[in-house]
């Protein structure tokens, strides 16, 4: 008889659930108020949503300010600003710096709200411009076009209360700021935006990656997230990831929270509309155009970037060479010599609603743009489709986790059954059958004992998923009990 007894390796360990109590939500009592905030140092902004910079002169005060006024951040751009200026070719570089301390002071004035300045790292006045920033005490630069690594003012700027955050395309790129910034200041970003190849004007790319599954920015996104949370334990503070490039819709916002974002960058969607600073012929171009309207450009400045085709790209095209007269060395990487084309007086002709002598950048979604509306109208859109899509959410959510207790409770009472009739029966063969050998009633053991621990471990995955599903759960309920703490 010892050869039927079940060694103390081969017992089936019940795991006893009984005390368990798990938690049923009703998601349906849960009245989702408003976007979350987005936390950028001691900045907060009501709407997680950033106006993306934009240049020639696309995104001054008037589009700036009203975006903060609506509780998002308005960004000046200062690329090529000074081009405002009709003395620009005359004063050169320094025209840039003037332009924008005016834009940044006239925003103030019709904002109380959050305001930033985009700054190309590329151009050659880069850091004159970043002291202008500084100097008006901006609340927040965002540095594109290069990487921010080199002689950065950070002293200055934290005493100005200025918050920094660099525009990457990859995790490569912000690994590399962040362990730069940590090396040499003992500091690092307060926030990054991760921009995906969706985006509209130069992009950072290569044409082959462009529409390469690899580099969308729902794959670029986590990775910049994982990077940034090693520097969030080690600093003790928030280090928000704002996704850019292609976001279009609240849908979309919502989606890219769900991939760790904790805000988003739009431009395309606020050139349509009333308080953007270009000329009404700029934005329309966008309403006309149809998505085989819109292409990847080779610039002169050695990047690929995105752009509404018309007849000054057509002629460009063809070989033609446009004339231009170059004020100065803006851009670090232009050749004068072989440039068939100035970049910053086409985009500033086409500010001016001068098409023929210019073109429209624009982003890959500006073709389901049908008509211009105000700022509060756009806003307004995006909060209600991004509510609407984390209701949906969490009702798919409640019912997964349904579904999951559901299958828990089965496959326990499963479990159980076999493992209680198993092991008696085998009891009871033992005892009737010794005399047919041991090897025999060995392997119908072995048989009902894999069913039991195939059992077993089906239904300790069913606890695994319903564990993480209440998990879920319970970080939205924290989630709302803190938003609610917040409004009041």
């Amino acid at each position: 008889m010892n050869n039927c007894k079940m060694s103390s390796s081969s017992k089936i360990r019940k795991r006893d659930l009984s005390e368990i109590e798990w938690p049923r939500f009703d998601l349906s009592k849960i009245q989702w108020s408003r976007m979350p905030k987005l936390r950028i140092g001691d900045s907060v902004a009501k709407l997680p949503i950033v106006q993306g910079g934009m240049g020639v002169g696309i995104s001054l005060s008037g589009l700036a300010s009203a975006v903060a006024n609506e509780g998002g951040i308005g960004v000046i751009a200062a690329n090529a600003i000074g081009m405002l200026d009709p003395d620009y070719y005359a004063s050169h570089k320094d025209a840039n710096a003037i332009a924008l301390r005016k834009e940044v002071r006239k925003a103030k004035e019709m904002s109380s709200g959050i305001i930033g300045v985009n700054i190309m790292v590329a151009v050659n006045d880069f850091y004159a411009l970043l002291m202008v920033a500084i100097e008006e005490k901006v609340d927040i630069v965002f540095l594109g076009a290069g990487l921010p690594l080199k002689g950065i003012p950070v002293e200055a700027l934290r005493t100005a209360g200025v918050k920094v955050v660099p525009i990457v395309s990859s995790a490569r790129a912000a690994g590399l700021i962040f362990r730069s910034w940590l090396k040499k200041y003992e500091d690092v970003p307060d926030a990054v935006v991760v921009e995906g190849p969706k985006a509209g004007g130069h992009l950072g790319f290569k044409e082959d990656q462009i529409d390469d599954p690899d580099f969308a920015l729902e794959r670029i996104l986590p990775e910049v997230v994982a990077v940034v949370k090693g520097y969030e334990k080690k600093f003790r503070r928030t280090i928000p990831v704002i996704a850019a490039g292609g976001v279009f819709t609240g849908t979309d916002i919502y989606k890219f929270f769900k991939l760790g974002a904790s805000g988003v960058q739009m431009g395309t969607r606020f050139v349509a509309t009333h308080e953007c600073d270009a000329n009404i012929r700029f934005k329309e171009s966008y309403v006309a155009c149809s998505e085989d309207d819109i292409e990847i450009i080779k610039s002169p400045v050695g990047m690929p970037g995105r752009a509404i085709r018309n007849g000054f790209l057509t002629d460009i095209s063809s070989g033609k060479k446009m004339k231009l007269k170059c004020a100065w060395k803006c851009l670090k990487s232009c050749d004068i010599k072989t440039a068939r084309y100035c970049i910053s007086l086409a985009l500033d002709n086409a500010r001016k609603g001068n098409l023929k002598k210019g073109f429209v950048f624009a982003g890959s979604n500006a073709f389901r743009i049908n008509t211009i509306i105000s700022v509060k109208e756009l806003l307004q859109e995006l909060q209600e489709q991004y509510l609407c899509a984390r209701e949906k959410g969490a009702g798919r959510l409640r019912s997964e986790y349904e579904k999951a207790l559901e299958k828990l409770r089965s496959l326990k009472e499963e479990y159980l059954t076999t493992l209680k009739n198993g092991v008696n029966s085998l009891k009871n063969q033992c005892e009737r059958d010794i005399e047919k050998g041991v090897i025999t009633f060995r392997e119908e053991y072995l048989t009902v004992l894999d069913k039991i621990n195939s059992l077993k471990s089906e239904y300790l995955k069913a606890v695994d998923n319903a564990d993480f599903l209440k998990n879920e759960l319970a970080r939205l309920f924290e989630q709302y009990s803190l938003l609610n703490r917040l409004q009041t």
